[in-house]
């Protein structure tokens, strides 16, 4: 799993690749943590490269949009795949979070 994390342009934007699975969720969410608390500044996860996601992921990505809309920013979830999407569904996230 490789991630990766900048602020650009008054933004954060995070790119996930690989298999975000249960051993690897560990080392995303120390990159992400910086995410918990996003100061008002929009994210944005590009999971172009995303090919599977754990409940643990699904986690970290909820606790980051948790903490987003506390301070009125906004989480999106860009090039997600149909798989992914279908996990999304499944759990009732896909209406919570925005795509693109």
């Amino acid at each position: 799993m490789n991630t990766t994390l900048e602020e650009r342009d008054g933004k954060f934007i995070a790119k996930l690749e690989g298999e975000m699975d249960t051993a690897a969720a560990v080392e995303v969410e120390k990159v992400l943590k910086p995410l918990y608390t996003s100061s008002g500044k929009d994210i944005f996860i590009d999971c172009k490269g995303l090919e599977y996601i754990a409940s643990s992921g699904l986690r970290i990505l909820l606790s980051i949009l948790k903490g987003a809309l506390g301070s009125g920013s906004r989480v999106v979830l860009q090039g997600v795949n149909e798989d992914i999407k279908n996990v999304f569904a499944l759990t009732g996230f896909i209406d919570i979070f925005e795509f693109e």
